[in-house]
């Protein structure tokens, strides 16, 4: 118990500063006031209500990294989607204009003339 005591000090330590010493003297505190019989009962029930608690921290903590982590991918997917559309945008005014049809030519505009349309010069 002694070293469970000590254990359990240096985690209050880092917690509430609580000393070895002062955790003894809660510990006969306790003691006294609940007796030997309830006191490893309240103590199970103390141990078993801190891992609950650490549970549920863990699970909210995962929680939000979780939620955090998507926002930052969805931050990052819009901005690869605007730098994407800034480059298109880019490359469109830069781009110079696609293929273009050929103009027609004057000579292209008539077209020749069909043999029933000319006049046969044999007779």
């Amino acid at each position: 118990m002694v070293a469970l005591a000590l254990v359990t000090a240096q985690a209050l330590r880092g917690m509430f500063g609580i000393g070895p010493t002062e955790l003894v003297v809660i510990l006969v505190v306790a003691l006294l006031v609940l007796g030997p019989k309830r006191l490893p009962e309240i103590a199970r029930a103390l141990g078993k209500g801190l891992a609950e608690f650490r549970r549920a921290t863990a699970d909210v903590t995962s929680e939000i990294d979780n939620a955090r982590i998507m926002l930052e991918e969805e931050a990052r997917e819009a901005s690869r989607r605007s730098a994407k559309k800034a480059d298109q945008k880019a490359f469109s005014r830069t781009a110079p204009p696609g293929p273009s049809e050929p103009e027609p030519t004057a000579a292209a505009d008539t077209e020749p003339p069909s043999p029933a349309a000319e006049p046969s010069s044999e007779k």
